[in-house]
């Protein structure tokens, strides 16, 4: 477990086929995410229920998805990555072959959560074994061949649910999972290595999981339900965000006193490296977030496009991102990470602005170029982010920092969310309900967007100018 890994900086073969084994397992656990947020009204009419019950089957995969993320540390060190990452995918599997056969919405809602508690799992434990493989002198090209993935399947989900929902039964949005992921299973049986020595005595961290997975589930929860349209005085968007807020804090407090047997060493943030790309992270995720759940809703609302449509307006920033972190992974391992990031953060931040300006005239050309700006600027940032996290770091503590990273991104995100939604419903409510009235609503959410995502630069300037190696593989203290 404490093997450094290797030094060299070719791609080999050996990292090809670990890529090659991430991408197929991440990417339909991304994918599901956001594959049924098309058929709401199909679901709805199938099992003759109410928008409130189907809702939970987006937002039960969410909930799932961030309660397992926490336990994905401890598990590669209690039973090796290998083996976790078949078991979550199995997991996954299983999920998805029983929504598929759900015969009531009760039945598809529980199922949603066995196969988001699989698919939590698969990305932490898919970048930790990346990690450990390349080693600081290729971690940027690694984090940039996953991150294709992870951007590409959000914009397709709708699309993909949309053209299932044309021609097949709706239940084939989960059967669709089956042979992709038997695919990546056989795939890791044959071309991943050998777990390396587990360490069977590593203790579960009962306490922090009691802690930490709830707070994450309560934050998402009190995000979703701000995204579904309830007020930000409702109940149950206050409780959500509270109980998380609280949870997390006593979190932290507990791993304080358990060091490095807590279930996410929080020590980590000493390094300061790793504590200011996930400050930046944090902020920056929960600005693209709140962004990305904001479109559509201007979309709708002002110009009035169908959701399907809207959510292919939003396609550009995908697009855009992946032209960029396509040539970002190289540069990120060759020059430092610190420069890449403070250019993709004014891009972004002038692709915001632009949206500030738009209104119902605004042609949609210029709306689809301000996204594919955004998107080029976004590809910039998360390759060279996600590898910069972990250059300083041993390698004993990548499990736990991936952990860290996934918990502080998803947290991130639900902040990013609720905070935006929150100052549209307050901007629409204290205007009349006519088209400028809502576009002025809508840049004035955007301003916000734009002061929030500008905080993300003043952690990215505590990086350090140039690339360091990690540190030998000793305690931290």
């Amino acid at each position: 477990m404490t093997q450094a890994p290797p030094v060299s900086t070719e791609f080999d073969p050996a990292l090809r086929k670990l890529v090659i084994v991430v991408v197929l397992g991440a990417i339909m656990t991304i994918l599901d995410t956001t594959i049924t947020s098309v058929a709401v009204n199909t679901l709805g009419a199938q099992f003759d229920t109410s928008l409130t019950a189907i809702q939970w089957v987006l937002t039960g995969y969410t909930l799932a998805l961030s309660a397992s993320i926490p336990l994905s540390g401890w598990a590669i060190v209690r039973f090796g990555p290998k083996t976790m990452w078949i078991a979550s995918l199995l997991v996954f599997i299983t999920g998805s072959v029983l929504c598929g056969m759900a015969w009531s919405i009760a039945a598809l809602i529980m199922f949603r959560l066995l196969q988001g508690f699989g698919a939590g799992m698969v990305m932490p434990i898919g970048q930790t074994m990346l990690a450990r493989a390349a080693g600081p002198a290729r971690m940027g090209r690694v984090m940039s061949a996953v991150a294709v993935p992870a951007m590409l399947a959000p914009m397709l989900g709708p699309t993909v649910g949309g053209l299932i929902l044309g021609h097949l039964s709706w239940r084939w949005m989960f059967f669709i999972n089956i042979p992709l992921c038997a695919i990546a299973v056989i795939a890791a049986i044959a071309l991943l290595p050998a777990d390396p020595v587990r360490d069977r005595h590593a203790e579960l961290d009962l306490l922090g999981l009691a802690l930490l997975s709830p707070g994450l589930g309560a934050l998402v929860y009190g995000a979703a339900q701000a995204g579904s349209g309830r007020s930000p005085a409702d109940i149950r968007v206050i409780a959500g965000v509270l109980t998380g807020i609280v949870l997390l804090g006593c979190y932290v407090l507990h791993a304080r006193r358990k060091g490095d047997a807590a279930l996410v060493d929080i020590r980590l943030l000493r390094d300061r490296n790793f504590a200011a790309v996930n400050v930046m992270m944090f902020v920056y995720i929960g600005t693209l977030s709140g962004l990305t759940a904001l479109l559509p809703l201007n979309f709708q609302t002002v110009d009035g496009d169908s959701p399907l449509r809207s959510g292919a307006m939003v396609a550009p920033l995908g697009l855009g991102a992946i032209v960029t972190t396509l040539i970002t992974g190289k540069l990120s391992d060759k020059h430092s990470p610190r420069l890449l990031i403070l250019t993709g953060l004014p891009v972004v931040l002038l692709g915001i602005f632009g949206l500030t300006r738009i209104g119902p005239g605004t042609s949609a050309f210029l709306v689809l170029a301000l996204l594919f700006v955004i998107g080029l600027g976004h590809g910039m940032i998360m390759p060279a982010a996600m590898g910069v996290s972990y250059k300083t770091l041993r390698h004993s503590e990548i499990p736990s920092a991936t952990t860290a990273t996934n918990v502080g991104i998803r947290a991130g995100s639900s902040f990013g969310v609720a905070a935006l939604l929150v100052l549209i419903q307050r901007n629409i409510a204290h205007r009349t309900p006519e088209a400028d009235t809502f576009t002025h609503a809508f840049s004035q959410t955007y301003w916000w967007a734009l002061a929030i995502g500008a905080v993300a630069i003043l952690p990215a300037l505590m990086l350090p100018r140039q690339r360091r190696p990690a540190m030998a593989d000793a305690p931290r203290r």
